[in-house]
């Protein structure tokens, strides 16, 4: 009995000042965090406060007894969700990663000074993508995301690698490569795995295996063997009928020779025609 008392003394005596641990809060970059200041007491509020840990960041603050608010440092997405002197929550709209951080809400009123601590974090869904490389095989990326996307294969195997490149603003690409061999699969998926989102891409590997190159060169090919084939017989076409344009006449004067007078008649001497008297008829010397 002495021991209760003893113990409900020092609880008694204890300062009033209360200090709570952090609430963890994960928001969606682009969507609403609230953070609650919960106030339950009767008494009136005299003051209360938002902030974030850092020297130049955002100080919301309301002022009971002069009903009086103040900003320092913030953007107009932080507000107060409701009326501060009723429920004094934190608004942020749109969170992005910025805003990522601890926030502390401070309420003062006459029976002491109370705090609530939160830490925000802002998780960024990747951009994903399942493409075909026919050095790497099938690649399965997810671009952006903050935490890194897990990656997995289906069907499932021991076969694939994996690269991470870490960005500035804290987003992670990750990207997972997987090699099919003489494989007869003809659609592989890829399923990504995210606290945003979980998203399953598929590829038919009919359309996109290795064969595929050696395909269009052999298609290549032909065509250019049936082009070459045309080209060589235009050409000697062409050829030929030049040919035929050079010795044709050679043939056609030869021809007519063999049907015309033999050469001992040729040389016989041709003598002039009579003319008619009639032409000299009307002749004047002058």
């Amino acid at each position: 009995m002495a021991q209760k008392w003893a113990v409900l003394a020092v609880l008694f005596f204890l300062p009033i000042n209360l200090v709570e641990a952090y609430n963890m809060v994960s928001v969606e970059a682009g969507h609403e965090a609230v953070l609650s200041c919960p106030y339950i007491f009767k008494v009136s509020l005299l003051m209360v406060t938002w902030k974030k840990k850092c020297s130049s960041c955002c100080l919301l603050a309301f002022r009971g007894d002069h009903n009086e608010t103040k900003k320092i440092n913030c953007s107009e997405r932080i507000v107060w969700k409701y009326s501060p002197d009723s429920d004094p929550a934190l608004r942020i709209h749109p969170v992005n990663l910025g805003d990522e951080g601890n926030y502390t809400c401070e309420i003062t009123n006459s029976e002491g000074n109370f705090y609530y601590s939160y830490s925000l974090t802002v998780i960024v869904p990747p951009t994903v993508s399942l493409t075909y490389d026919k050095s790497k095989g099938t690649v399965c990326q997810a671009s952006a995301g903050k935490p890194a996307a897990d990656i997995s294969w289906i069907p499932a195997g021991n076969h694939s690698t994996e690269e991470e490149f870490h960005h500035p603003n804290g987003t992670v690409t990750r990207v997972s490569y997987r090699g099919w061999g003489n494989s007869t699969l003809s659609t592989v998926t890829c399923l990504v795995t995210h606290p945003a989102t979980n998203q399953t891409l598929s590829i038919d590997l009919t359309n996109a295996s290795p064969s595929l190159p050696y395909l269009l060169i052999g298609v290549s090919a032909g065509f250019a063997a049936v082009s070459g084939v045309t080209l060589c017989l235009i050409f000697m076409c062409r050829a030929l009928w030049v040919r035929q344009l050079a010795h044709g006449p050679a043939e056609q004067s030869a021809t007519r020779s063999s049907t015309s007078t033999p050469f001992h008649e040729k040389r016989k001497t041709v003598k002039p025609p009579v003319l008619p008297e009639s032409i000299y008829e009307n002749y004047n010397p002058r």
